[in-house]
């Protein structure tokens, strides 16, 4: 069976959409079947195309356009002309508006049946806006299925157009995202183990005082930093945490360019003697030595669907502390394998923040048991095995989705 996979973000774009998609055509490229992936870049000129092989399927990248409706076009004509050469058996879109609108189209056009599986933002966003609002209508209304990968996408999805839609959550490798020792060289090359006299000289005495406080106090977050993740309340808490326990906040990504941009910059220049490090891009492979540098993970979204650092963050045993924003409410229980928090309340994140850096039970507790929580209910396996199940009910035959 050939599946074409059409997603707005591949790797290695940034963010969790480019994450997610690549995990499920490396899902299925595993389990033996022919996956072409389709997405727009920036990185192109318009109408120039470039295709590789990636992790076991066929990745082709276009050029976008200024304007979306031009880049609508090209990728509409490219779904068509690749049918033509060498046919697909179904059209799966990653995100509901652009992505879905051209599978869900290019199917009824071929008379091939398409998948189409919310994201989180898709909803939460993208379908308020007026430009896109048709293609998430059409999207919803026209495709084979429509699967989500979170209970309140599909709530508010339901909201628009009232159909069947199949939750499918992400998977997460455990395997490869566990618990390690502390890469204390990569701690050392971020310089979070040092600060500033004055820190040092404020550093209390319970805390021990000097590196070795700070080194134990490291507040995380991962993915690209941006109004929509909470990144003003997390800079807000911060600041709190920080004039009363002297501590580093990592984060392991990229500031959002423009606005996001700037209010960071302003934020961070208005903390007292903060210690807050940006790693820039990170590969999702070397994820795993940035996450043992960390104490407590914060993920303080607005909006969300369901979050890959969170589970990524869960399967290394991390004690979370997130807002309940999209799927997030799936997986934290809170105080049993995390901690929730009010949107867009510093004061109240800053509390948990504190409370769980003068509890290291309590952390090691929570650790432990969103580790457990997330490789019971969360194996990429089991993501591949619905997607499969997916595949049958549109009656598509090949390799091992019908035998």
């Amino acid at each position: 069976m050939k599946i074409a996979l059409l997603t707005e973000k591949y790797t290695p774009d940034i963010g969790g959409l480019a994450i997610s998609s690549e995990r499920l055509a490396r899902l299925l490229s595993s389990a033996g079947f022919e996956v072409r992936v389709f997405s727009p870049t920036g990185n192109l000129l318009p109408s120039e195309q470039r295709t590789l092989p990636s992790s076991g399927a066929i990745v082709t990248r276009f050029g976008s356009h200024k304007r979306a409706d031009d880049t609508l076009v090209d990728w509409f004509d490219l779904i068509i002309a690749e049918h033509a050469r060498d046919p697909f058996d179904v059209l799966h879109a990653y995100f509901l508006t652009q992505a879905g609108f051209i599978a869900a189209l290019a199917g009824r056009y071929l008379n091939i049946p398409s998948v189409v599986s919310i994201r989180g933002n898709d909803v939460d966003r993208a379908a308020f806006d007026p430009s896109r609002f048709s293609h998430t209508m059409f999207a919803l209304q026209h495709a084979n299925v429509v699967t989500a990968n979170a209970k309140e996408s599909i709530r508010k999805a339901k909201a628009f157009f009232d159909r069947e839609i199949i939750l499918i959550p992400n998977g997460v490798d455990a395997d490869h995202f566990k618990p390690m020792e502390r890469n204390e060289a990569l701690a050392e090359s971020l310089n979070i183990n040092h600060a500033s006299a004055a820190v040092l000289r404020e550093a209390s005495p319970r805390d021990g005082g000097g590196d070795a406080a700070l080194s134990n106090n490291v507040i995380g977050f991962v993915g690209e930093l941006r109004e929509k993740k909470g990144m003003k309340t997390l800079l807000s808490a911060y600041a709190q945490v920080n004039a009363r326990r002297p501590s580093a906040l990592l984060v392991v990504g990229e500031i959002r360019h423009g606005e996001d941009s700037q209010t960071f910059e302003e934020m961070r220049a208005s903390i007292s003697e903060s210690n807050i490090i940006v790693t820039g891009y990170v590969a999702p492979n070397d994820l795993p030595a940035y996450y043992s540098l960390i104490d407590i993970f914060v993920h303080p979204s607005l909006h969300d669907g369901m979050p890959n650092a969170i589970l990524e963050a869960m399967a290394c045993e991390k004690a979370v502390i997130a807002t309940p924003a999209g799927g997030t409410k799936d997986i934290i229980e809170d105080g049993k394998n995390g901690m929730l928090v009010n949107v867009n309340d510093a004061d109240m994140l800053a509390e948990k923040i504190l409370a769980l850096l003068d509890d290291t039970e309590k952390r090691e507790s929570l650790g432990k048991s969103a580790r457990e929580f997330v490789v019971r209910k969360f194996e990429p396996e089991q993501e591949l095995t619905a997607n499969l199940e997916v595949y049958r009910k549109l009656g598509l035959r090949g390799n091992t989705v019908v035998e």
